[in-house]
């Protein structure tokens, strides 16, 4: 198996565990267990759905291992495929027609953009001032994207969540090269670059669940969809030498890409909204997790119970 096949099939299994871990995500947004920091480290779904973004991160690192930022990055679409009909399943209903549309144009615009971007396995790294510069650019973008609170504040926190999972797999990229190049892993550049990854890693997970709480699934999800691959893109092009493939044909592409995933964003705006979490009875126990369980969050406000089904990841 080729570098890209291999880096290819560790996106696949990433995007699955994104898909089911973002549905737990906007499930708990919608009950309320999101609105303070306290109820989410009190929820067993959302430590369960932390468990399946933790599994997606270490696949994608691993894929980023393989294949260039501008090849991986993209494949994360493949999460919003598997994720609005998850959703819609959890939530027991069909999927909307627009939510197919917008679905498939989404991926259909990130699969041109992945057109062009097939390329060698990496070789640049970030170095210390360059990780750092780029993280200290990141932050002050995303303290602008979410400062305001209004109307839109779901999809510029989407967004600010794309960012920060961009430069944290740029950052994991940096990592994972120079470790498999045989240097120290306990060398400071790599420790400080793996301190930020972490930190970058985490704060796009809660960014998605701040954008999942009255912006759906499929909008703030496609959204960090279309904000990862386009940064990581950039940072590649810019910092690792990373180039689209085939010229001026190969931007068209990119071009073209971009606009029609952005067609499939405005109609998954457009998509019917999940109803509320209904409340019920306040149950006695702390909720028990496991593969094999059935986890249950309480809700600070109502009590509602969210079951995740035994045996498979959350729906």
């Amino acid at each position: 198996m080729n570098d890209t096949a291999l880096a290819v099939g560790l996106c696949l299994a990433s995007a699955v565990a994104y898909a089911a871990g973002a549905v737990a995500q906007e499930r708990l947004a919608r009950a309320g267990v999101a609105r303070s920091a306290g109820a989410l480290l009190g929820s067993g779904v959302w430590w369960w759905s932390a468990g399946l973004n933790t599994a997606a991160a270490l696949l994608h690192a691993a894929a980023l291992r393989y294949g260039p930022l501008t090849l991986v990055q993209p494949l994360g679409a493949l999460t919003l495929v598997a994720a609005v009909p998850m959703g819609a399943r959890r939530a027991g209903r069909r999927v909307a027609a627009t939510e197919w549309r917008g679905t498939l144009a989404t991926v259909a615009g990130l699969g041109l953009l992945l057109l062009p971007a097939s390329g060698p396995a990496p070789d640049d790294t970030l170095t210390l001032v360059e990780a750092s510069a780029v993280s200290g650019a990141t932050v002050a973008v995303i303290l602008l994207l979410t400062a305001a609170k209004d109307p839109g504040a779901g999809l510029r926190h989407a967004t600010a969540s794309g960012l920060a999972s961009a430069v944290a797999s740029a950052l994991t990229q940096t990592v994972a090269v120079a470790g498999g190049r045989g240097g120290s892993l306990l060398s400071v550049r790599v420790v400080a670059v793996a301190l930020l990854v972490v930190v970058f890693a985490v704060g796009g997970m809660l960014l998605s669940q701040r954008a999942y709480r009255g912006g759906g699934l499929g909008a703030p999800l496609a959204v960090v969809n279309l904000a990862n691959p386009l940064a990581a893109a950039a940072i590649g092009a810019v910092l690792l030498g990373e180039r689209l493939q085939g010229g001026a044909a190969g931007l068209l592409l990119a071009a073209a890409g971009a606009l029609v995933a952005a067609r499939g964003v405005v109609l998954l705006t457009r998509a019917p909204a999940a109803p509320p979490a209904a409340p019920t009875a306040a149950p006695t126990g702390g909720p028990a997790g496991g593969p094999a369980g059935a986890p249950a969050a309480l809700v600070s406000a109502g009590a509602a119970e969210l079951a995740v089904p035994g045996g498979r990841v959350p729906v």
